[in-house]
């Protein structure tokens, strides 16, 4: 099922969500200590999944190039901007103190869990191989940071859910369609080396996550295309 993993992404989203509003007072340290072991794990799984290229070459080429480009264009910034742009419309509009609990947990939520590299990996993932497993562990990351939010943002968290899962899926749709017509040879291809290129991605989140690192992993998402246009060329001259 293509969209099983955006849909686990979503329920985990509104688990936490509940669970926050049950447990208003969850300890700093525990947060802290529970979000750096997470960060751990995702490392692991971005490790494992760099391990699954079969061509250095393209790996270095795509994360190399696609980096600058995403320096160049500075899209964490550009992410960045976009979302505080959007929570901006809900700020300027303030009319019921209930309203703008729920709007604005819902926009924050939304940004948090939307705008990001791991939530296009893991549903081209999804969609390419029907392998759920960066959603899934992005669901868990979701989950406990919906816990934290929806202790201080209301239930609003809990309605981010929804467009999680529909950017999530449609990207897994996509991504499915489009893999029928591709010569099987090359689809094969650019999945094993797409998985490589998104588990340094992934591998940077978490470092990023666990305070390890301060890498703008949004910057790298060019090199998603990029390893599209190199297994391309290596596929039509071997």
């Amino acid at each position: 099922m293509v969209l099983l993993g955006a849909l686990i992404n979503a329920v985990l989203i509104v688990a936490g969500a509940l669970v926050g509003r049950i447990f208003k007072n969850i300890p700093e340290s525990m947060k802290s200590t529970v979000l750096s072991i997470i960060g751990l794990a995702v490392t692991l799984l971005g490790i494992k999944m760099g391990f699954e290229s079969d061509n250095f070459i393209i790996l270095v080429v795509s994360l190399v190039v696609g980096t600058v480009i995403g320096e160049w264009l500075d899209l964490d910034r550009q992410m960045n901007r976009l979302g505080k742009w959007v929570e901006s419309l809900f700020r300027t509009k303030r009319n019921d103190q209930n309203q703008i609990s729920i709007a604005e947990g819902f926009v924050t939520a939304s940004l948090i869990f939307v705008v990001g590299s791991m939530a296009v990996i893991g549903a081209l993932d999804s969609g390419l191989r029907n392998d759920h497993n960066v959603l899934i562990t992005k669901g868990l990351i979701d989950g406990f940071t919906s816990i934290i939010l929806a202790s201080t943002l209301g239930m609003g968290v809990l309605l981010s859910a929804v467009p999680v899962f529909v950017y999530q899926g449609l990207i897994a749709l996509f991504a499915g369609v489009i893999s029928s017509f591709i010569p099987d040879a090359a689809l094969q291809m650019y999945i094993t080396e797409m998985t490589a290129v998104g588990g340094v991605m992934i591998m940077a989140i978490g470092l990023n996550i666990a305070g390890l690192a301060k890498i703008k992993a949004a910057n790298l998402l060019p090199g998603i295309v990029i390893v599209g246009i190199m297994v391309a060329i290596f596929y039509t001259f071997q």
